[in-house]
């Protein structure tokens, strides 16, 4: 698959391969509910998450991060529900991330022995980097950034 085309599929949503589905920018809650059903587990308002498969293999937790006043879709966090090695872990994701979307436009260093990588994408950034908030916690996330009319009418409380 051409660069272009992953480009344009994340600017729209992210496909998932299982349970196949694709989840486009801001879905609802309602209509993520039906469109993965039993996967998906409620954590709270706003947020729900699932057990999946992503880019060609990749087996994952995947949280669905919702804007509370609008119930849309804007950030997913790929993680994992236990870190028995978290540079394992940190490399697996980034050699998905790499060969599904080439790559980081900007890597830095970080914490605890971890780069800190970023792609941005049109109006996607993806980031990955560990922190240490009660030890190490890695963070695998996609968000789509609202363009400047997009924030405007939402300081507004147009939209």
């Amino acid at each position: 698959m051409s660069e272009t085309k992953i480009r344009v599929k994340i600017a729209a949503g992210l496909t998932i391969d299982d349970p196949p589905a694709t989840v486009k920018w801001g879905t609802s809650e309602s209509e993520l509910q039906a469109l993965l059903g039993p996967v998906l587990r409620h954590v709270t308002k706003g947020y729900w998450t699932a057990h999946v498969q992503v880019f060609g293999g990749l087996r994952c937790s995947l949280g669905f991060h919702f804007d509370r006043e609008r119930d849309a879709l804007e950030e997913l966090e790929f993680f994992r529900d236990s870190y028995s090695d978290q540079k394992e872990s940190f490399d697996e994701f980034q050699r998905f991330f790499e060969a599904t979307f080439g790559p980081p436009t900007t890597t830095e260093d970080g914490t605890e022995g971890f780069a800190n990588y970023v792609w941005s994408i049109g109006p996607i950034e993806i980031v990955h980097y560990v922190f240490d908030r009660f030890g190490p916690e890695e963070h695998m996330r996609i968000r789509r950034r609202l363009g400047f009319l997009q924030r405007l009418r939402r300081f507004i409380g147009a939209a």
